[in-house]
C-alpha cells in the first residue's frame, strides 16, 4: 500500500535525469520490481551521453547494471533514451532526480495534468576512490530510491 491511503496511485510514471544511464534507470527497474506490473514505469534522460561516437545506443552505467543485479535486477537490456524518443509522454506522474531534469520535466506537464516530484538524488558517478568505494556510492544512489519508492508508492 501507498504511505498515503487516500492517494491514487497513477496509471504511468517517468523517472528522469540528465543521462539516463544510473539514477532514472536505476529507479524504473526498481518500481518494476517493487510494484510490479500495476503501474506503466520508464525512464528518460536530458541528453545522450556519448563515450564512443561510434555507439548509437549507450547502456546502463555498468557500476548501476552491477549493484542492481546484487539485487537480482538485470540493467543489461536497458537502452538509454532522452525525452524527445520516448515513445509515449502522456504520464500522470514524473520523477525528477536532477535539478537539470526537473526545469524539463515542468515543461513536459504543462498544460496536463501530471504531478510532478523531485527526488533530489546524488550522482555516484562523481564519487572517486576504489571500486569498491564507488560501488558503496551507488548502493546507497540504489537503496534511496527503493525506499522512496516503497514509501511513495508501497510494495
Amino acid at each position: 500500500m501507498a504511505s498515503d491511503p487516500g492517494k491514487r496511485l497513477p496509471d504511468a510514471v517517468l523517472f528522469c535525469c540528465n543521462f539516463n544511464q544510473v539514477r532514472s534507470p536505476m529507479a524504473e527497474a526498481l518500481m518494476k520490481h517493487l510494484i510490479g506490473t500495476r503501474i506503466f514505469v520508464d525512464s528518460c534522460g536530458l541528453r545522450r551521453a556519448r563515450f564512443d561516437p561510434d555507439v548509437d545506443d549507450m547502456e546502463v552505467d555498468p557500476l548501476a547494471a552491477q549493484v542492481m543485479k546484487e539485487l537480482g535486477v538485470d540493467l543489461t537490456r536497458h537502452r538509454c533514451k532522452t525525452f524527445a524518443e520516448l515513445e509515449d509522454d502522456s504520464f500522470d506522474l514524473v520523477i525528477s532526480l536532477t535539478p537539470e531534469a526537473q526545469h524539463r520535466a515542468v515543461e513536459l506537464a504543462r498544460g496536463r495534468s501530471a504531478e510532478i516530484e523531485y527526488w533530489p538524488t546524488q550522482d555516484p558517478t562523481l564519487t572517486e576512490g576504489s571500486r569498491e568505494h564507488r560501488l558503496e556510492a551507488y548502493r546507497q544512489v540504489r537503496d534511496g530510491l527503493a525506499e522512496r519508492i516503497v514509501r511513495r508508492f508501497g510494495g
